[in-house]
């Protein structure tokens, strides 16, 4: 029989097969001999061995479309990157390595900041001058509230999307406003850390009811991570932004402190937003150090 790992938790792949139920199986040991790993996304073969328990085997993985190493999930079509523009403040450098790591991956992102009741107009405003030229496309949502949700669920529907984003910024929250009934267990914030606690510790695909082909994958939340495929040299790639329609003076440039670098010159004439040219000299920076060791 077919089916799709939903979750998997100390050992144990749910798997939600063609017959409609959901399975706790074991992956077979010929996994381990051939350096395989099922993963959250998976679409696989499985036995049933005890129809009681609801228990089988995962006898096989299908191939994959894809494979995240952050989350570590397979088969997804997009990802909704999550931030909120209060409690806490977003982390622009992390949201713009997150766009850096999907675009690495072939995947396309959707860029969505939270507690839009909380924020004011002026921030709101900010941000969506710094990302208008970025290439992706960008909500402003208050699950609370409604607003921004139907533009989001648009985006939803018929892909599986993964949840991308650090703790506490309203993700669980999010997902169980797009689901028929609560089934993800939200986190209050630290008032020290103004992180979340208790929040996602597993990823986890969920159906949500948009079609029958919606999905969402919970994902656990984080702070930082290193940006992989993408070396100082090949950065500029990826911002959209840095696009020209001739080279600059010296080449290659990186665009830091050469004379002549057409970018520079687009951030001076308010070209390209300041904010997304300073967290590409960061994450340059970043990029640099991590080859020397």
């Amino acid at each position: 029989m077919q089916g799709r790992i939903i979750k998997a938790i100390a050992g144990f792949y749910y798997v939600f097969a063609q017959d409609g139920e959901t399975y706790a199986c074991r992956a077979r040991g010929l996994f381990r001999k051939n350096g395989e790993k099922p993963l959250v996304g998976d679409l696989c073969r499985m036995e049933v061995t005890d129809l009681k328990d609801m228990e089988g085997n995962v006898t096989e993985l299908l191939p994959r479309k894809n494979e995240l190493l952050r989350p570590n999930v397979a088969n997804i079509d997009q990802a909704l990157i999550v931030f909120s523009l209060t409690h806490p403040s977003p982390s622009l450098v992390l949201l713009d390595k997150l766009l850096l790591q999907y675009t690495v991956y072939g995947i396309p992102s959707v860029i969505c900041f939270t507690k839009e009741d909380l924020a004011e107009e002026e921030m709101i405003r900010e941000l969506a001058e710094i990302y208008a030229d970025a290439g992706y496309p960008l909500l402003f949502i208050c699950a609370k509230t409604g607003q921004g949700m139907e533009e989001l669920k648009a985006l939803l529907k018929d892909r599986t999307t993964s949840v991308a984003g650090p703790s506490g910024v309203g993700k669980s929250t999010l997902i169980n406003s797009l689901q028929d009934k609560i089934v993800t267990e939200t986190g209050s914030i630290s008032k020290k850390s103004e992180r979340g606690k208790h929040t996602t510790r597993h990823s986890e695909i969920i159906p949500i009811p948009l079609s029958e082909s919606s999905y969402i994958m919970d994902t656990p939340g984080f702070s930082s991570f290193e940006v992989l495929g993408i070396t100082p040299e090949t950065l500029a790639e990826h911002y959209r932004e840095f696009a020209l329609s001739e080279p600059c003076y010296y080449m290659p440039c990186s665009h830091i402190h050469e004379p002549g670098c057409l970018v520079r010159e687009r951030v001076e004439k308010g070209l390209i937003h300041r904010v997304r040219y300073e967290n590409y000299i960061a994450i340059y920076g970043e990029l640099k150090e991590r080859r020397r060791y």
